[in-house]
């Protein structure tokens, strides 16, 4: 057997389709394996490269093979579905990653430090824990709109009016008394396990120079939008500059263009919808508190707001606090 030079792998929880190819890019080796057994074949087998998709546990089994002295390589599923040829099975995804490694120009996803996916898990269990507060707050909101009991917009609002609610006769003879204080227990315990993880990452950006950097030189950038900018990718040298970084978190329009004509749209969905909420909802606040500030950046603000309205300008500022941040984190690294 010719030496094997590059090998993709489609994983799954338990079983591991692995196809190698030599130096020629002919196939040249094909293995199904268990869970079990992939460290121990792959250390068998000389140093190469190999490419995995950036899925699920993707990270952990590049970290591991990575120790076993092998050049790894993770590419975005969407990049690889083009090159599946025929119909689908795993030895033709193993094939697809292999043929979409070997593509000029393809970008690869870079694998991320233990730290930086514990810090992530953070904000992702947090964001859960928001969207259920939330949830349970509409459901009340909705729930009293029956009866024509009405609130202004926010949690505060809401938890002061439900429980003068509770306390009129109307409740006590309807019977809502235990079913709105559940609800209102129930927003309370959510809020403060949300607050026990803000905690938990404000830790994490006070350790941290670069975090502490991203949070006091970004307008609109607060605790929690330093340190998902810090964990969201491992090397920001990857990145061709600031503007494509931007791009690459969806924060710049998307365009269309055929005959030497591009149009320019609106902002593309996909990316990491997480990040960039917390940019533009940051720049909100940021223009919110404008003032009358005499600093370039807030005249330029001002000048924005004037021409483009409010919705713009915060994405503007999103875009440009993007792209302040990867100079932040390329100086650093």
């Amino acid at each position: 057997m010719n030496k094997i030079t590059l090998i993709g792998i489609d994983t799954a929880k338990q079983v591991f389709h692995l196809v190698g190819v030599d130096a020629h890019g002919h196939y040249v080796w094909r293995k199904r394996l268990g869970r079990r057994q992939l460290l121990s074949v792959l250390a068998q087998i000389a140093c190469c490269e190999v490419v995995l998709e950036a899925c699920g546990a993707s990270h952990h089994w590049a970290r591991c093979i990575k120790a076993l002295g092998h050049t790894v390589r993770l590419i975005a599923p969407q990049h690889v579905k083009p090159y599946r040829r025929g119909q689908k099975n795993d030895y033709r995804d193993a094939e697809a990653i292999i043929a979409a490694a070997l593509s000029p120009g393809m970008r690869f996803v870079g694998v991320k430090r233990v730290e930086q996916q514990a810090e992530q898990a953070l904000h992702r269990v947090r964001s859960r824990l928001m969207s259920q507060r939330n949830a349970a707050g509409n459901e009340l909101r909705g729930l009293l709109g029956e009866y024509g009991v009405v609130f202004r917009q926010g949690l505060k609002p809401l938890r002061e009016g439900a429980r003068c609610f509770a306390e009129t006769e109307a409740a006590h003879t309807l019977g809502l008394v235990e079913l709105v204080n559940d609800v209102l227990e129930e927003i309370g315990v959510l809020q403060a396990r949300m607050d026990h993880y803000e905690r938990l990452i404000e830790q994490r950006v006070q350790a941290d120079e670069t975090s502490r950097r991203l949070r006091e030189e970004l307008s609109g950038v607060g605790k929690l939008g330093a340190s998902a900018l810090r964990v969201k990718v491992t090397d920001v040298r990857d990145f061709g500059g600031g503007r494509h970084f931007a791009a690459y978190l969806g924060l710049a329009p998307g365009h269309s263009g055929t005959g030497g004509q591009v149009h320019i749209g609106h902002l593309k969905r996909g990316h990491d919808r997480y990040l960039r909420q917390l940019l533009i909802h940051g720049a909100r606040s940021a223009l919110r508190h404008l003032g009358d500030k005499q600093d370039a950046q807030s005249c330029w603000l001002r000048g924005l707001l004037a021409r483009r309205g409010f919705n713009i300008a915060s994405v503007a500022l999103a875009h440009k606090n993007a792209r302040q941040a990867w100079a932040i984190m390329a100086s650093a690294q």
